[in-house]
């Protein structure tokens, strides 16, 4: 126990003469974090040694949208000498973890949703598109990939055979004078609506449906009508 209280008061007077963890080192890391002019430099709220010729000074910082973040200024003086430098100063996550950080960069590609093209906007294809291929003239033309990814997006959206409305509907399109064939390369499966009421100018399933159905019969709109109030009759 002995050797190692020795020790210990060895290390500590050791930092007690070295000029990077002194008052003046604490004030020049301070004047320096100042004169950067980017936000307030709070209290000093401790010093780490990261080598014998190295130490940071850390200072609490109260940057707005900073939040958790704190002032490192890095010092360094040479061995057997008492001048002090700054090497470094920087607004830093503090190690509590709480540091508002923006969120990880995501590339544009992997970004980009349905939607988001607007008018004027350019929407090049990435390099080796799986949607395209090459034909034997050289032009881009589209691949099966993206013909059936295209088929699967129709099957499971809004105007495909599991929506609320296909549902819900008695009669399906395939029966419907409003339905228009797409035919090759989509198949007998998928066509356009052209009923201004309903999904007019949408690709449709065949067994997508909805109460707009040209064999829709009359009658289904008559319903029990029931009895009217006459709010003026006399309560008296």
């Amino acid at each position: 126990m002995g050797d190692v209280s020795a020790s210990q008061r060895r290390r500590k007077s050791a930092q007690q003469r070295s000029p990077l963890l002194d008052a003046s080192a604490v004030d020049l890391a301070r004047t320096a974090l100042e004169e950067l002019g980017e936000g307030p430099v709070g209290e000093h709220i401790g010093v780490q040694g990261l080598t014998k010729n190295v130490a940071t000074h850390r200072f609490a910082a109260e940057v707005p949208g900073y939040s958790g973040w704190e002032w490192n200024a890095v010092l360094a003086c040479a061995s057997g000498s008492s001048h002090v430098t700054v090497n470094e100063l920087a607004l830093v996550p503090a190690p509590t973890g709480e540091a508002l950080r923006a969120p990880e960069w995501v590339p544009w590609a992997d970004r980009i949703r349905p939607g988001d093209l607007g008018p004027g906007d350019l929407m090049p294809p990435e390099p080796g598109d799986e949607r395209l291929a090459e034909s034997e003239d050289g032009r881009l033309v589209l691949s099966a990939k993206g013909l059936e990814d295209a088929k699967q997006r129709w099957r499971t959206g809004d105007y495909g055979p599991t929506s609320e409305f296909a549902e819900k509907a008695a009669l399906s399109c395939r029966t419907c004078a409003f339905f228009v064939p797409a035919g090759e390369p989509l198949g007998e499966n998928f066509g356009a609506c052209v009923n201004v009421f309903s999904a007019d100018g949408h690709i449709v399933h065949a067994a997508y449906g909805c109460g707009a159905h040209s064999e829709t019969p009359p009658d289904m709109l008559l319903e029990e009508a029931p009895d009217a109030f006459d709010d003026e009759y006399p309560i008296f």
